[in-house]
C-alpha cells in the first residue's frame, strides 16, 4: 500500500478487485468477474510488475491468477500476460488472519502453475560492509555460526547517553512510549502538525494507513526525526535521520547526521488513485517520524544510518534479519542483547530459497 501510494501505482487488491477479500477466494473472485472495470483493466494490459511479492498472501495471489484467466478467457498462467513479481521472502511474512496456516505466494499451487523463470540477486545495494554483509546473510538463513556469535557480541553495548540513533522495537506500544519520553525531554517549544484529507472517508481511510506521514505530527527543534520518503532530488531517502533545525507552516528544516548537511522537508500531498487512475483522496502533512525509535515492521523499506536493537524475544521469522538490513554499514550497529533463537527463518522459506540457488547453479 505504501509503495502504490509513492509511486501513484496501484495495490495488488484494488487493481483485481479484490477488496479484503470479504467472504474468502472464491466470492472475491466471482465479484471481480462480474465487475466491468476489473475485466476492462485487465483485458488492456500486456503484463504488469507485481513488487514486494512476499507481502501478498497465497489466497490472493491465486485469486489473482483465475480472475485474469477468467477474464481473458484463457486457460494460460494469468491468462498469458507477462507477469515479473519480485520480492525477499525471508523478510516479514503477509498478515493471515489464518494464523495457524502459512499463507506464502510460492506454497499456492497458482505460484507453481505460474511457471516463472527465478533470478536471485545477488548484489546488496544498501551496504558495501563485506564482514556485515556475510553476517545478514547468514542470518537471513537463521544461521547462527561462530562467526555471526562473536560479531553479534562485539556490537552488544547498553549505553544510549551518546546515541544519536533510532532504536527499533517489535511493538508498536514500546516504540511510541520511548519516543514520547524523549520528546518530553526537549525544552523546546512544541509544533503540532494534523494530516488534511480530502475525499470520502473510505478513501481516506486507506490514506490513514498507507500514506507516510503521521496523523498528528508532533515536533520540536532539535527532536531526532525520519524522513518516510525518497527525495526525488536525491537529498535524502527513506529512513535518513537529522535533528531539526527550525520548522515553518510549509517546510521543516533537518540537520543530517551522517551528511551533516541541512535539507528542506516541504508539507507533502499524497494521493490515492482508484484502479483507473482516477484521484479519490489526498492526505498532507510532512513525510516525517519521530525517529527515537520505530517498529521493525515499519523499519522495512527503510535504510537507516544507526540502529539500537534488542534481539532478544523475538518470536517471528525474519524480524532479525529485517532489523538488521535496515543499516548501510555495521558501524552504525548497537546491539541491547540478543539471544540465537531470536534469529530464525521459515522452514518453507529456506528451501525455497534453496531450490532457486540450485536452480541458478
Amino acid at each position: 500500500g505504501v509503495a502504490a501510494v509513492l509511486l501513484g501505482g496501484r495495490t495488488f487488491h484494488s487493481f483485481f478487485g479484490l477488496g479484503i477479500m470479504e467472504g474468502g477466494a472464491e466470492d472475491s473472485i466471482r465479484r471481480a468477474f462480474h465487475d466491468k472495470k476489473v475485466i476492462a483493466r485487465i483485458r488492456k494490459m500486456e503484463g504488469f510488475i507485481l513488487d514486494e511479492v512476499s507481502m501478498i498472501p497465497g489466497q490472493a495471489f491465486m485469486a489473482a491468477e483465475q480472475i485474469c484467466r477468467l477474464c481473458l478467457d484463457a486457460e494460460l498462467p494469468w491468462g498469458g500476460l507477462k507477469v515479473i513479481v519480485v520480492g525477499d521472502f525471508a523478510q516479514l511474512p503477509p498478515i493471515n488472519r489464518n494464523q495457524k496456516q502459512k499463507d506464502w505466494a510460492f506454497l499456492n499451487p497458482a505460484w507453481e502453475a505460474s511457471e516463472f523463470k527465478n533470478i536471485s540477486l545477488k548484489t546488496m545495494v544498501r551496504s558495501r560492509d563485506e564482514d556485515f554483509l556475510n553476517v545478514i546473510n547468514k542470518i537471513r538463513d537463521g544461521i547462527v555460526d561462530d562467526s555471526v556469535s562473536n560479531y553479534l557480541n562485539h556490537k552488544v553495548d547498553n549505553d544510549t547517553d551518546l546515541f544519536e540513533g533510532t532504536c527499533l522495537f517489535p511493538f508498536r506500544n514500546t516504540t511510541e512510549k520511548y519516543n514520547q519520553k524523549c520528546l518530553n525531554q526537549n525544552d523546546n517549544d512544541l509544533y503540532t502538525f494534523k494530516t488534511r484529507y480530502t475525499g470520502l472517508k473510505r478513501f481516506t481511510a486507506i490514506l490513514q494507513k498507507t500514506a507516510p506521514i503521521p496523523e498528528i505530527l508532533n515536533i520540536k527543534e532539535n527532536a531526532l526525526v525520519m524522513t518516510r520518503i525518497n527525495d526525488p532530488k536525491y537529498r535524502f531517502i527513506n529512513g535518513s535521520t537529522g535533528n531539526v533545525v527550525e520548522i515553518n507552516a510549509d517546510e521543516i528544516l533537518i540537520k543530517l547526521l551522517n551528511k551533516k548537511k541541512v535539507i528542506e522537508v516541504p508539507r507533502s500531498v499524497f494521493s490515492l488513485y482508484n484502479a483507473d487512475g482516477d484521484e479519490v483522496a489526498t492526505a498532507s502533512n510532512f513525510p516525517i517520524n519521530l525517529a527515537y525509535a520505530t517498529t521493525i515492521h515499519k523499519s522495512q523499506g527503510a535504510t537507516l544510518s544507526q540502529i539500537m536493537i534488542d534481539l532478544k524475544n523475538l518470536w517471528e521469522p525474519g524480524q532479525a534479519y529485517v532489523a538488521l538490513s535496515r543499516l548501510e554499514s555495521g558501524d552504525g550497529l548497537k546491539i541491547r542483547g540478543w539471544d540465537a533463537a531470536s534469529i530464525k527463518t521459515d522452514p518453507d522459506v529456506t528451501a525455497f530459497h534453496q531450490a532457486i540457488s540450485s536452480e541458478n547453479l
